[in-house]
């Protein structure tokens, strides 16, 4: 059968991978965003110049693996935006993938290909990445469910890293049930298969940050990994049920005028189909800004030690506007970041303690929907950012995150998004589950 791709979702349509043919997820489908190894497949990174610099993969990614022996088989390789370094779903070479619930907005990025193929029914869900909203954001701008792991907790084998310290493997779906059953296969213990493409670059990676001038920043991020070394996701059969709920002012302080209502009526939804204390809790006394500025910087710096090599060596053409974002990480090579990253540890040790095992907080995905198509380099910048000020909680912290659809002005999809305690992926989706009817 030939992938419906009215959307624009795939850059590679054609490709196919049968599943084992047995498993819980025979007899549906999946797709990559297009930094996934797959045996035999160019990855794109969304940009030509990646491909053709880069051979095909050898072997799957870890993820991929897992999905197929589970039964489920991958169709097309879908969009992303270039080298996953933004959260707006408009490619410069390859074009933009049509949100399916306003041809006129913008789908999200970077997992942009991935949301729209899951919004349009082309798949039944689909793996992204997420390092600052990439998976979040355009499931919420495109009205699907969205995931972003706590960080480690899916194995990142095969896939094209941006910023090791920040990177997770996402997944998206149509459902609450879905979205567990996909993340008990990826949730499992790590997957020891075979080396793919990726795993040199994030070698490569940690070489280049292991060999930069950036003060005590090491000492901060190890600070952070080290909370979480202790910490796994939670065993199979476990009490899986939430027990507080914190709503963070500072976060909903950023939603659009027009969709306050909306996202209320979500929030009363969430309520009603659970049972659990519920309160206001101030997260972010520095201001969200101040820690979207702090993710920025500390992304940044590991975005050139990552990619910056690369740059240099094949010169790549970028889009203007990722032009200018790698422009602006090249340099903070060399300079000191541990404020940034002392900062970082103090919010992990904040909200991790917050949190616990069982509570959990909710907020905003994005200020409101999805932004307009074809908008100037000044309005994207201001949607990037304040998409960013509530998706760089999860990322600085480690923390899983869901985001659900929930109707918007004029049918236009929002999110609402609720982020749980570190390593408690599965008692979190099963909650979501749960309660989310």
């Amino acid at each position: 059968m030939v992938l419906d791709n009215r959307h624009g979702a795939f850059r590679v349509p054609e490709l196919e991978i049968p599943g084992s043919g047995h498993g819980v997820l025979h007899g549906l489908t999946f797709t990559v965003k297009d930094v996934f190894a797959v045996a035999g497949h160019g990855s794109s990174a969304g940009n030509p110049d990646w491909l053709r610099s880069h051979e095909p993969a050898d072997s799957h990614a870890a993820a991929v693996r897992r999905l197929l022996d589970a039964g489920a088989a991958l169709r097309g390789a879908a969009h992303t935006d270039e080298l996953m370094y933004s959260l707006g779903g408009e490619n410069y070479h390859y074009g933009t993938p049509v949100n399916p619930h306003g041809e006129n907005r913008i789908p999200g990025g970077s997992s942009s290909g991935s949301a729209v193929a899951v919004a349009s029914g082309s798949v039944d869900f689909a793996l992204g990445t997420d390092t600052g909203g990439s998976v979040r954001v355009p499931s919420a701008y495109c009205g699907v469910f969205g995931y972003r792991p706590s960080h480690g907790a899916v194995s990142l084998e095969g896939v094209i890293p941006l910023a090791p310290a920040f990177d997770t493997v996402g997944w998206i779906a149509g459902s609450t049930e879905l979205l567990l059953k996909t993340g008990r296969i990826l949730l499992g213990p790590v997957d020891s298969g075979g080396d793919a493409q990726g795993g040199e670059n994030r070698k490569k990676a940690g070489d280049l940050l292991g060999s930069m001038d950036r003060g005590d920043i090491a000492q901060g991020m190890e600070n952070s990994m080290e909370q979480s070394s202790g910490e796994s996701v939670e065993e199979s059969g476990a009490d899986l049920r939430l027990s507080q709920m914190f709503f963070p002012p500072e976060g909903w302080a950023l939603v659009e005028q027009d969709c306050a209502d909306y996202l209320r009526r979500g929030l009363d939804k969430l309520q009603a189909g659970a049972s659990l204390q519920a309160a206001e809790a101030v997260v972010a006394p520095e201001g969200l800004k101040t820690w979207m500025d702090a993710f920025r910087e500390l992304q940044g710096a590991e975005i050139w030690a990552t990619h910056g090599e690369w740059i240099g060596r094949e010169q790549p053409v970028f889009g203007p506007d990722i032009a200018a974002r790698f422009a602006w990480a090249a340099g903070l090579a060399g300079a000191d970041h541990s404020p940034a990253a002392m900062l970082r540890s103090r919010i992990t040790q904040r909200l991790r303690a917050l949190l616990g095992k069982d509570g959990c907080l909710v907020l905003p995905t994005v200020p409101g929907p999805a932004p307009l198509r074809g908008a100037g380099p000044g309005q994207l910048e201001r949607s990037r950012s304040s998409a960013m000020m509530l998706s760089c909680l999860a990322g600085l912290a480690g923390l899983p995150q869901v985001t659900l659809p929930v109707p918007g002005p004029g049918g236009l999809p929002l999110g609402l998004s609720v982020i749980g305690g570190h390593g408690q992926d599965l008692r979190l989706l099963s909650w979501i589950q749960e309660v989310w009817k």
